[in-house]
């Protein structure tokens, strides 16, 4: 009985959009999305809301391409096939507003000078350490993806 309800479970997820991924791939693609979609959100609450828009007109259209990015990159990072891709978009949807913050409160960017030593700024702080967590995730999968394609064997007709 315990063993026809845990079969049941495993070929109701392989009939899904994940087929073929095991409850702990499902775990972590959803922690993945969630981050991206956590980066959209914070983007979003910096602007000032979905209808706020940033000054200057550079940096205002660049929230808004990380806002619909991480959409995106959500909705990539769940789907099944093909695996890396979903990775390589949080990788490099995160790279980007990671090291201009940084660029922003170090040195300073054209039309913002107004950051430079705005260290304690909690948005950014935040945004930071979920920008981090989904690189570290998207690296990391990256690198087991490619391992275990390299480990597969190829299958050839003779």
């Amino acid at each position: 009985m315990i063993q026809k309800t845990m079969t049941g479970r495993s070929e109701s997820v392989r009939s899904g959009a994940l087929a073929g991924a095991g409850p702990e791939l499902i775990a972590i693609r959803l922690v993945g999305a969630l981050l991206a979609l956590a980066v959209s959100a914070v983007h979003v609450a910096d602007q000032g809301g979905v209808a706020a828009f940033t000054s200057p007109d550079w940096i205002g259209w660049s929230y808004r391409l990380i806002e619909v990015g991480g959409v995106l990159t959500a909705l990539a990072v769940f789907l099944p096939r093909p695996p890396w891709l979903g990775w390589a978009a949080g990788a490099l949807l995160v790279a980007g507003p990671f090291l201009a913050y940084l660029t922003s409160r170090s040195v300073g960017v054209p039309g913002d000078p107004g950051d430079v030593g705005n260290w304690g700024y909690w948005v950014g702080t935040v945004s930071l350490f979920i920008e981090a967590a989904l690189i570290v995730l998207s690296v990391g999968m990256l690198l087991a993806t490619r391992t275990r394609q390299a480990t597969v064997p190829v299958l050839t007709s003779a």
